[in-house]
């Protein structure tokens, strides 16, 4: 069966440039490419073609013989296989063919850089950056603003971020023309390794910028304003899109990530969306009832009714009093502990009432009645 004519196989005219014909092929190998159809059988055969077109007509040397004299060039009739062209397109460098378009396929699967082509793509995103922010509860309760500085980088204005002197482009590597690669062959085995003049970025800067010596970018102290949304809490994470560090070489910046630390408060102690708050009451009030006036965190005052005969370790409520739901979501309540406090430092005579208080006292203190009463039981229970 007699071969097509390569520019059949890959879809394109005679004419069509090297950048035409690596387009087309680059289509044709992801279309045919066996692993990609399975359920062709013929798929294997078609894509083996596709390389073997390709691998002479990205060849200028190969290419003119192929346009002159067709597959002839390349069988027997012309000599057996002319120098320098590895014995015909049958027995080419298939490894360098298909590496031209091995990122392209498998990129994505390989962790490759957004925007493909491996080292042939001379801009970099740059790094993201993080920023640990401490604000108050009371910052978290109201929401707020804040200015922060950032240590990071930006594009160097006098090299408008290309990294060459005066603005100028980069130019394309001399040593591996542009695929940031360069290959050796080793007996049957071909090698590829990163370009060591441009360090696999396919490019290289013949006069660097004096003021960021080529790299595109330099360090600098950003101020900016961060708007903190009310209801934050430890952990919280706020992106600012774009705030980054600089792209290397006029590539894309990468965002900032501030993460929130909400301070510890000497009054309220944060469950989430409830606040608690430990008040002291004295023993008389705590026995009689009464009222107690406490703090809220928006900066206002409660005044809570104490029922008579109340515990250390009661708890209240105050509905609607607690830290607001981040992104909405209603309010929390504040929970407020009582702490009964026995009296120091006491008078004569206020030891003296107490004594006669304890006289005429009666058993009838709800813990102390059930504690001497398990008491007496385990007593009980050891003697017999």
């Amino acid at each position: 069966m007699a071969k097509r004519d390569f520019y059949e196989v890959l879809g394109i005219a005679k004419g069509a440039s090297a950048e035409e014909i690596k387009k087309a092929y680059r289509g044709k190998a992801k279309e045919l490419h066996p692993d990609r159809n399975k359920d062709n059988p013929e798929s294997e055969a078609q894509f083996k073609e596709a390389n073997e077109a390709y691998d002479v007509l990205k060849d200028p040397e190969k290419k003119a013989a192929y346009d002159r004299f067709g597959h002839a060039a390349f069988d027997g009739g012309m000599g057996g296989g002319r120098p320098g062209y590895g014995g015909g397109p049958g027995q080419g460098d298939f490894a360098s063919a298909f590496s031209d378009v091995f990122e392209d396929l498998f990129g994505d699967f390989m962790g490759g850089r957004p925007g493909g082509g491996g080292g042939r793509s001379r801009a970099q995103r740059g790094s993201d950056l993080r920023y640990n922010l401490r604000v108050s509860l009371e910052e978290a309760f109201a929401g707020t603003q804040k200015t922060i500085t950032v240590p990071s980088s930006a594009a160097c204005t006098s090299c408008n971020g290309t990294g060459a002197e005066g603005g100028a482009e980069p130019q394309t590597c001399p040593t591996c023309s542009g695929l940031g690669k360069v290959r050796a062959q080793n007996g049957f085995f071909t090698v590829e390794r990163t370009c060591p003049t441009c360090g696999g970025q396919g490019q290289v800067v013949k006069n660097p910028c004096r003021k960021c010596h080529g790299a595109g970018r330099v360090e600098v102290e950003r101020q900016l304003q961060v708007n903190i949304p009310p209801g934050v809490e430890t952990g919280t994470r706020i992106r600012h899109a774009g705030e980054g560090e600089a792209g290397l070489r006029g590539g894309p910046s990468g965002d900032l990530y501030i993460f929130i630390e909400v301070s510890p408060h000497a009054l309220f102690e944060r469950d989430n969306t409830d606040l608690h708050c430990r008040v002291p009451v004295s023993m008389v009030t705590a026995a009689l009832g009464g009222e107690v006036e406490v703090p809220t965190i928006d900066g206002g005052r409660s005044r809570v009714k104490i029922p008579t005969g109340s515990q250390s370790g009661r708890q209240m409520r105050l509905r609607g009093k607690g830290m607001p739901a981040l992104r909405g979501g209603g309010v929390g309540d504040m929970f407020i502990e009582l702490a009964v406090e026995t009296p120091v430092n006491l008078t004569s005579r206020q030891k003296e009432i107490l004594r006669e208080f304890q006289e005429i006292e009666v058993e009838n203190n709800p813990e102390g009645a059930s504690f001497f009463k398990k008491v007496k039981s385990f007593w009980e229970g050891m003697t017999h």
